[in-house]
């Protein structure tokens, strides 16, 4: 839903919060998304209200604010420095010298007016700085990649399913007085009740095998995988097809890297620390969605929906993750090699 004007949504406590948001070194950019204005209609506001000389400053009642701008100024600038301060930790540091500093809550209600609201990080892997640079370095190199190139490489990863329940925080709306009821329970047992290893890979032309894994994966599996798996669908994508996977130690061990010399198997370069250049790993989101509702007593039983719901996703499942690619490139050399969004 697009942004409105300034005359139909900003009400007089708008008007002051924006002259003091303003006052304290917010743009106008961020004025308009904090009230759901557009930038013209704060723009327009604020060359009005300087033409009345001040007067909605003039109506403030209450208590005299605690701080100055300058205070603001450092109270965001410091926050912005280290995200993962608290309240009470900047409080410390801007106000160290202060023989009256603001309180807690102060710094707390001038961090949400800029904008800036306590959130729960998203977890990404921590990559080293020459990851980064090799990460980068391939994201140039494959940036400009067509649809036709993307189509010869098969994508392979392996991934974990558990037989029962989730890894991922669930919620649940309940009333007050509810939290035992059944009905509002996550059910849970000993140990995570089990789960199923796959190895699994797809192309440009489809959804390609999916294996069960049987106990440890070692190189040893993972070449008979590669033998009876993934060469039979290499070899029918055509000439010219390359094989994609990651720096598990498994997968690049000299046992491994004998047999694609052996078989004559182009494997694709892949810059460590980087499964958000893989689409396989939406693919697995993709499974995880269709089979979340699915309980199994075995791991036979799970294999067994796993396979029939990846062999029925479709194509266009497909054609949207290949023609992420070019995205996916572009955001690792925007952010210089750290994680991404993808």
């Amino acid at each position: 839903m697009g942004r409105t004007s300034e005359k139909k949504n900003l009400t007089d406590n708008d008007k002051r919060a924006i002259v003091v948001s303003r006052q304290n070194g917010l743009t106008m950019m961020t004025l308009a998304g904090m009230f759901g204005v557009t930038k013209a209609g704060i723009s327009q506001f604020l060359k009005r209200q300087k033409a009345q000389d001040g007067s909605i400053k003039s109506q403030r009642t209450g208590r005299p604010r605690v701080t100055d701008r300058d205070d603001d100024r450092n109270i965001l600038k410091t926050s912005r420095t280290n995200p993962r301060l608290t309240a009470p930790a900047i409080r410390r540091e801007v106000f160290l010298n202060s023989p009256s500093p603001p309180s807690v809550s102060t710094v707390k209600r001038r961090l949400n007016a800029a904008g800036i609201m306590g959130r729960r990080p998203v977890k990404k892997p921590l990559i080293s700085e020459k990851n980064r640079a090799a990460r980068v370095k391939w994201a140039k190199e494959h940036l400009n990649w067509t649809r036709q190139d993307w189509n010869k490489i098969l994508w392979s990863d392996e991934s974990k399913f558990l037989l029962f329940g989730s890894d991922g925080i669930q919620w649940v709306r309940r009333p007050i007085g509810s939290r035992y009821h059944p009905k509002y329970q996550l059910p849970t047992v000993k140990h995570g009740g089990g789960s199923c290893m796959v190895w699994g890979a797809f192309s440009g032309s489809g959804i390609g095998p999916l294996h069960r894994v049987n106990g440890i994966m070692d190189k040893h599996v993972y070449k008979d995988i590669l033998q009876n798996q993934m060469l039979p669908h290499l070899r029918a994508m055509g000439r010219g097809s390359v094989y994609q996977q990651d720096n598990d130690p498994k997968h690049t061990s000299l046992f491994v890297k004998d047999w694609f010399k052996s078989r004559r198997v182009n494997v694709m370069g892949w810059p460590s620390q980087s499964p958000d250049l893989n689409p396989i790993e939406h693919l697995w989101e993709e499974l995880e969605r269709r089979c979340a509702n699915k309980r199994a007593k075995n791991c036979n039983e799970k294999f067994a929906q796993l396979l029939s719901e990846w062999n029925q996703i479709p194509m266009s499942t497909i054609d949207t993750l290949l023609n992420s690619m070019q995205r996916r490139c572009q955001a690792v050399i925007d952010a210089r090699g750290f994680a991404t969004k993808y």
